[in-house]
């Protein structure tokens, strides 16, 4: 899914027209209508900012919302400069190896 896809469907789920989340950021009707429609130029492209108070708005998960937006949570950030030879073993396993290892840790999440 992209971002303005998700951006659509969290505001329709919350009955929220283009209208009020335009009102509720301080931003054009038109404005949202792009987001949602990704017919925004590369410098209208939504700040961490902006996405962080749209989620807000919008009752979402802000890290999902900023990864669709290609922007990395300085959550994610700090774990990956913390540990880059895990994140690059985990980038090159298959759709298999990491769904053992997602089990793994679930597992070991329920011991905790």
């Amino acid at each position: 899914m992209r971002f303005g896809e998700r951006v659509r469907e969290l505001r329709v789920l919350r009955g929220f027209t283009q209208q009020t989340i335009a009102d509720r950021m301080s931003v054009s009707v038109s404005y949202i209508s792009k987001v949602e429609n990704a017919k925004l130029h590369f410098g209208d492209y939504p700040s961490e900012k902006f996405i962080h108070k749209l989620a807000g708005e919008l009752e979402a998960d802000e890290d999902e919302l900023l990864l669709l937006a290609d922007k990395i949570p300085s959550s994610i950030q700090i774990r990956i400069q913390q540990r880059p030879d895990l994140f690059k073993r985990l980038a090159k396993m298959d759709e298999s190896e990491l769904d053992m290892v997602s089990a793994a840790l679930t597992d070991c999440i329920r011991r905790i």
